[in-house]
């Protein structure tokens, strides 16, 4: 599978998705991220840690060999043209959102850019969700749903496990936090929810 995760804005939980993403599919075969974001956040994350998958800079392709999963982090702001043929040319594109204004605006914004491809060939992920009591995610769930937007099962929620995962290069799944099997729990449900609906 060819798994491209995409935004028009910055600090949404892009490389944190892509990473365990690839992580979710590195548990059912050989997987590779390639790293094209500018910022190449996941390459820095694999040399502070062990990485369950290859990560590559999008230049070093010929260093990819034979994989059975890609995973592709872009730029925060890819052009247009760039991210239509990135989604075309993957099995699904995941755009994640906060569930903030501004956030949501961007990835409303990602998705205008989109409407040439077919149905199913984009889904939203909300990350980053406030904890109960807030009603902030289930609020924008129910404003995204209304307009026909299609949506992840799942939400990813803020936890600390995540920015311990961040720096220490690891899988959440690997990192000593109290939540860190609920951290992981969000991103393989957003990984089964991918991986059973592939030949749909």
């Amino acid at each position: 599978m060819i798994i491209t995760v995409a935004s028009f804005k910055g600090g949404v939980g892009k490389s944190t998705t892509a990473i365990h993403l690839a992580a979710f599919f590195a548990k059912k075969g050989k997987t590779v991220l390639i790293d094209g974001d500018l910022n190449r956040s996941a390459l820095d994350w694999a040399q502070r840690g062990k990485a369950p998958f290859q990560v590559i800079d999008e230049t070093d392709l010929d260093q990819m060999g034979e994989v059975k999963h890609t995973v592709i982090d872009t730029p925060a702001r890819p052009s247009d043209a760039d991210l239509t043929a990135l989604a075309r040319s993957s099995d699904l594109l995941v755009i994640p959102t906060m569930t903030d204004a501004f956030s949501i605006v961007a990835m409303v914004k990602t998705v205008n850019v989109l409407t040439s491809l077919p149905k199913g060939r984009y889904k939203i992920l909300l990350t980053v969700c406030p904890p109960a009591p807030s009603k902030e995610a289930e609020k924008a769930r129910n404003a995204l749903t209304e307009v026909g937007l299609p949506l992840f099962k799942t939400n990813v929620s803020r936890l600390a496990a995540f920015q311990k995962s961040a720096l220490e290069g690891v899988p959440v799944y690997q990192v000593k936090d109290a939540r860190s099997q609920q951290a992981w729990a969000d991103y393989a449900a957003v990984g089964k929810e991918i991986w059973d609906g592939r030949s749909k």
